[in-house]
């Protein structure tokens, strides 16, 4: 190791710096030498810039503005907007249970004419020129290219190909019975809205693919939010909207083919061309992929060589298509379908684009769709009425077209309306097909905004009216759910690498009682942006060691996996919705570590700084009951009507020790957890007798003598100290005792080990 010179390498920095000057300087005055020598020979004369009739400042300032007008300065100006605008709106969305996109969707109606431009109109113009307009629409079609690829990616033909009839007669019936109410209604609107730009046949048949699409993607994610997965409902829904999806997209080529040529006999050849490259991409180019998605799907060999040959088939696809006369996003959802079913290789791909496509380019397509949806169209009664029209026939022909054919084909009313709800989301697939009509001025703009007005509604109805259907199914479960003979306990599990600690404490606390124990674990992905095709390998991953360690003691246990952007509030609903007895959730840390920015030199000598820093806990501070309790577990307790422990992990492995904290009468229900901590682990019970709890109850100490036998000790003591956890594997107290010796004295706590807090609401035991 060669020894630290600090000096000398600052030495010689410093030399290099000033060396490198005293040349810049002198070859600056050869070269300003020359350049005059050669103007009075040459007899030219050099402009001098405008900016030098300015002051230094007025400088500075005009070059600011300068650069501030440039186009990629807007462009970065106006992506940097759509992004907060976007995310802000999607966040709040999330909050009322409902998908992001709708958020989206409405941040860029938000920034577009309706109210940017009608308020702030000096702002919109500056934003959102027509000249800078152009870089904003080919990054929108780029990201829909991305995402349609991604979209084609979630797809599996395989899967598809092998569903019943019965799930193709409900998918197709939920594309026809929309589609004719469509083309009828275009027949009504068509001389008052749309004669005087497109012929009847375009017009009336991209209104009826408007109707009949389903977005695949939110109703995949509606799925997962609703941990429907693996159910009946969400497996049928699921195939049934990926062969809506397929539909849908081929009906929208040929449609794209019919309103290019303007007749059904003219589009022949484009149709032909496009059957010819579909049949091309299927029976040649994906049986070549399947081979390379067996060799490469992993990271370490899926590399950059590759996946620049797979984007050069999706730009390929996309151009094809686009020259056909399909549009280029046709060809990009077909690149993605015939990609390898290899799930590894599928899996690494989204990875690679989603991310980007996503959140980057597509709330680019958003406000460029709404910077073309001027609500103030719409300005009268008769207009209004129209849109609603739009609404109710757009909803009947989905709603009614999937519910009824499902019921037909056998399903139950609940499945089938919940099916028929599901079919009618149409999200962002519906502004794909709209923005296309427009583009090819198909669809007139007072047309084009009830269409997006109609997205928007039948996309947010999606979940209120689902859960309105399931309600009165979970008031039925709960009735006759046997709550006498069954204890219900879920294990929400942050982290799956303490699914075994968790697992193992809830089989001490319940096992080898009158009841028979059911044990459910639960696991969050904190965002629906997951991609639908990660989530059996989630789930899988999330509870393979808390299986094996089932396994291991014979423990039957039911697995419970969801997306949702409100963790805490989903796994509440689980625990009251399925009337569980106890609700078993970990104690989270900070994300903030502070402690290491605390022994920065500088900052220790910036006193008010450290002043500030020294006042926020560190993360084992964190960990604290003191800070806990008023942390995110506080909601656990205030909203779960079930019991409900908080484990508070500190290295925990094993129960030989606990000890037990009874500081009012109300605490002796944490007897009944340590009975059977006592027979089941075999464990040495200390009771903590601070106000003479059980010396005042002497059938509390006859109860104590036939269930603990020798393996309870009793220390009565006036208060609570520190040095009283030591060498105690497990501490349990109630949540009430501990907010009532936390009043007194927050240092108590400062030495605690593993604890669980409990928050007793109803008896379990009897």
């Amino acid at each position: 190791m060669p020894k630290n010179n600090n000096w000398r390498t600052w030495i010689y920095y410093a030399l290099m710096i000033i060396i490198f000057f005293i040349f810049a300087y002198f070859i600056t005055q050869k070269g300003n030498a020359i350049e005059t020598s050669y103007a009075l020979q040459n007899h030219i004369t050099f402009k001098t810039s405008q900016i030098n009739h300015y002051t230094n400042w007025e400088n500075f300032q005009l070059s600011l503005t300068n650069n501030t007008t440039e186009p990629i300065a807007i462009l970065l100006l106006q992506i940097i907007l759509i992004l907060l605008v976007s995310r802000f709106f999607g966040y709040l969305f999330s909050k009322i249970n409902q998908p992001t996109v709708i958020g989206e969707i409405l941040a860029g109606i938000i920034l577009g004419p309706s109210l940017l431009g009608k308020f702030f109109p000096e702002v919109f113009n500056f934003l959102f020129t027509e000249n800078t307009m152009g870089n904003l629409y080919i990054l929108s079609q780029i990201g829909l290219i991305l995402f349609m690829f991604v979209i084609g990616m979630e797809l599996n033909i395989d899967n598809i190909k092998h569903r019943t009839s019965q799930i193709i007669v409900i998918s197709h019936s939920s594309i026809i019975i929309p589609f004719a109410l469509g083309m009828l209604l275009a027949y009504f609107v068509y001389i008052d809205f749309a004669a005087n730009i497109t012929r009847f046949l375009p017009f009336a048949l991209f209104i009826g693919i408007s109707m009949s699409i389903t977005a695949f993607p939110v109703l995949a994610r509606i799925i997962q939010e609703k941990g429907l997965t693996k159910k009946h409902l969400g497996s049928i829904s699921i195939a049934s909207a990926a062969i809506d999806d397929v539909t849908a997209w081929c009906l929208l080529a040929v449609v794209i083919a019919i309103s290019s040529t303007g007749s059904i006999i003219s589009s022949l050849y484009t149709i032909l061309m496009a059957i010819a490259f579909i049949a091309i991409m299927l029976m040649i180019i994906r049986p070549f992929l399947q081979k390379v998605g067996q060799t490469h799907q992993n990271i370490e060999t899926l590399n950059k060589r590759i996946v620049g040959f797979i984007f050069l088939i999706l730009i390929s696809s996309s151009f094809i298509t686009q020259t056909i006369g399909i549009h280029a996003l046709f060809g990009s959802f077909l690149a993605g379908v015939i990609m390898p079913t290899n799930i590894n290789f599928r899996k690494l791909m989204i990875e690679k684009i989603e991310d980007v496509s996503v959140s980057l380019f597509l709330p680019l397509f958003f406000v460029f769709t709404g910077l073309r949806t001027e609500i103030g169209l719409l300005n009268t009664p008769y207009l209004w009425t129209v849109c609603l029209v739009f609404i109710l026939i757009a909803i009947i022909g989905k709603f009614v077209g999937g519910a009824l054919t499902a019921k037909l084909m056998g399903e139950s009313w609940r499945d089938s309306l919940s099916l028929g709800i599901l079919m009618n989301t149409r999200g962002l697939m519906e502004l794909i097909v709209l923005n296309i009509g427009y583009e090819m001025n198909i669809l007139p703009p007072t047309i084009f905004v009830m269409l997006v007005i109609m997205a928007l509604v039948t996309t947010f109805m999606t979940t209120p009216i689902l859960n309105l259907i399931n309600k009165k199914a979970i008031k039925e479960t709960k009735e006759i759910q046997p709550t006498n003979s069954v204890l219900k306990v879920l294990i929400a599990i942050g982290n799956p690498e303490n699914s075994k600690i968790f697992l193992n404490l809830a089989k001490n606390l319940f096992n080898n009682i009158k009841k028979v124990l059911s044990i459910s674990l639960i696991h969050i992905t904190p965002s629906t942006d997951t991609n639908p095709i990660y989530s059996d390998q989630f789930a899988e991953d999330s509870f393979k060691s808390a299986t094996e360690e089932a396994q291991l003691h014979n423990l039957s246990i039911e697995t419970i996996y969801k997306v949702a952007d409100n963790v805490e509030a989903e796994i509440v609903k689980v625990a009251n919705q399925n009337n569980f007895d106890f609700l078993l959730v970990g104690a989270g840390q900070s994300l903030l570590e502070f402690s290491t920015i605390k022994k920065i030199p500088f900052i220790k000598n910036i006193k008010w700084l450290n002043d500030i820093l020294n006042r926020i806990p560190s993360s084992s501070d964190l960990l604290y009951p003191g800070n806990l309790i008023k942390d995110k577990t506080k909601y656990f307790i205030e909203q779960s009507n079930c019991n409900v422990g908080i484990f508070i992990n500190r290295n925990f492995t094993d129960i030989t020790s606990v000890l037990i904290i009874l500081y009012e009468k109300e605490d002796l229900f944490l007897l009944f957890y340590a009975q059977y901590l006592s027979k089941n682990q075999n464990a040495i019970i200390t009771l903590i007798d601070v106000n003479n709890i059980i010396s005042n109850n002497n059938q509390v100490i006859n109860k104590i003598d036939k269930q603990f036998v020798d393996k309870l000790n009793i220390i009565k003591v006036n208060k609570i100290a520190s040095k009283m956890f030591i060498n105690y594997d497990l501490v349990l107290i109630s949540y009430d005792t501990l907010n009532k010796l936390l009043e007194i004295d927050k240092r108590i706590f400062k030495n605690i080990p593993s604890t669980l807090i409990i928050k007793h609401k109803k008896d379990i035991f009897h």
